[in-house]
């Protein structure tokens, strides 16, 4: 879809996650020593708590899991290159490409919808802009804050100076000459254009003061003092005629969405929020949980549906994400699983004007996974004619690419290798399609006696260590999201 990629986008800027692995399985309840499982091969406790010990970043479970997911997904692509690719048949690829196919349906679909929207009207455009609904300035800024008085007064006196000689004509090349605004300074001063409420207050006040064209007196805000110009509308109006399409557009969308929403006739049960969270929390137990979330016309939505648009994200984004929704108001749970269903909704109403992509953009995908596959073997040294040349059996070749995944693990997490992206469809293809899981309670375990060899290690020898390469939570624990954030305002 275009900007907004209707509620699929929404839905992925809400998505958080409270797990990035396949989540912990029954049956590897009893393996006690056992943090991940990658079909003959498997991740001990004792080796995981290793590479958290070799890793810079400090041992926790989100990084734990990090580390065990990357192993994963090198060890399923080993042992697939080593098994002769069995496990990538045409189901599996369908199943494997279903979100980017679905994706490519909804835009066909939001492209044909879409086509007379944001309709560009000059008279409108003007009034927005005339009207002060759309904002533009330019300004000079000597800064102030953190300064002694002294210095006020110093830069006081520098920005009188300066709007005593200023006028239009000569208005950028001051602003470029003197601005301690650097970002606008290299643009002559402009701001560019932006909405009410953007700028604080006194600025505010001051620009709306004037007439396009007009430059304001010395303007003193918490950030120092302004020199401040409104442009005509001549100047930019270019730019005014974008962003009036652009919101010409986004109110056609909304009512679009609405209407979809509307006819959908969606209603959440009301455990809802409750059941997300139980199935963000391990997606993976919930592959076929038929509970019900919410209804529509195009269905129940259950917690399986759920957990299959969620498995569409790449698990290291899961496990960086993870625990923000599950402190998330009820309200934002809501709407996070009703973003899903009004997806749901568009891509029904493509399949009822059969719209979808076409037998050559399919090919176009199924070749970029296997591009993408590809690389990443090479990336790993695990291809297949590698592999062909380390051993005769298969037991041989699957020995060998775990011998090259661990080499490979060591020295990533110590900063030595790069890390390799083993892209989503890939991963779900082998993860759905090998015997792969991984233990919550053995990473637990792995968490565990790191923390203690951390405690133990001396600080001084870790200070000068290279940072870890693979990519996974750094600083603090994962906190939650604050409800009620301030926007913070431009000077």
């Amino acid at each position: 879809m275009k900007s907004a990629s209707l509620a699929l986008a929404a839905a992925a800027a809400l998505f958080v996650s409270a797990t990035a692995c396949s989540g912990l399985k029954e049956a590897m309840s009893a393996h006690v020593d056992t943090a991940a499982k990658a079909g003959s091969e498997e991740l001990s406790v004792e080796r995981l708590a290793s590479l958290l010990g070799e890793a810079t970043v400090p041992p926790r479970k989100d990084v734990a899991q990090a580390i065990a997911n990357a192993w994963l997904d090198y060890e399923l692509l080993g042992q697939s290159a080593a098994k002769g690719d069995t496990v990538v048949t045409d189901k599996a690829l369908d199943a494997a490409l279903w979100a980017p196919i679905s994706t490519a349906k909804a835009r066909k679909y939001y492209d044909i919808v879409s086509k007379n929207w944001g309709v560009e009207d000059s008279a409108a455009a003007r009034k927005m802009f005339e009207n002060g609904d759309i904002l533009a300035a330019s300004h000079i800024l000597i800064l102030t804050k953190g300064k002694s008085a002294d210095q006020k007064a110093a830069a006081k006196k520098e920005i009188d100076a300066i709007r005593a000689k200023i006028n239009s004509s000569n208005f950028a090349a001051l602003a470029t000459a003197n601005s301690e605004d650097k970002a606008s300074a290299a643009r002559g001063g402009s701001l560019g254009l932006f909405q009410k409420g953007a700028m604080v207050p006194p600025f505010e006040k001051a620009l709306l003061a004037l007439k396009p064209g007009e430059i304001s007196p010395v303007v003193e805000t918490d950030y120092g003092y302004h020199i401040i110009r409104r442009p005509t509308y001549d100047e930019v109006k270019k730019d005014v005629l974008l962003a009036s399409k652009g919101r010409s557009t986004q109110v056609a969308e909304s009512t679009f969405v609405a209407k979809l929403e509307a006819d959908g006739k969606i209603e959440m049960r009301k455990d809802a929020a409750t059941t997300t969270r139980v199935v963000v929390a391990d997606p993976d137990a919930h592959r076929t949980d038929k509970s019900t979330i919410a209804t529509s016309t195009a269905g129940d939505f259950t917690a399986a549906e759920l957990a299959r648009w969620i498995g569409t994200f790449p698990p290291m984004t899961q496990s960086q994400q993870r625990g923000q929704l599950q402190n998330a108001p009820d309200s934002m749970v809501v709407m996070f699983v009703k973003n899903f269903i009004i997806n749901d909704l568009v891509l029904r109403a493509a399949d009822a004007a059969k719209v979808g992509p076409t037998p050559e953009e399919i090919s176009q995908l199924h070749n970029a996974f296997f591009q993408a596959r590809n690389a990443a073997w090479m990336q790993l040294g695990v291809d297949p004619k590698t592999l062909a040349d380390s051993g005769k059996t298969e037991a041989d070749r699957v020995r060998f690419a775990s011998a090259r995944v661990n080499k490979y693990m060591d020295a990533l997490v110590s900063g030595k290798a790069q890390f390799v992206q083993v892209p989503e469809p890939v991963s779900h293809v082998l993860r759905d399609k090998m015997d792969a899981s991984v233990n919550s309670a053995g990473i637990d375990r792995a968490v565990e006696r790191a923390v203690k060899a951390h405690a133990a290690a001396d600080s001084s020898a870790r200070a000068g260590a290279p940072a870890t390469a693979v990519p996974m939570p750094t600083g603090a624990a994962p906190q939650p999201a604050p409800t009620d954030s301030p926007t913070p305002k431009k000077p």
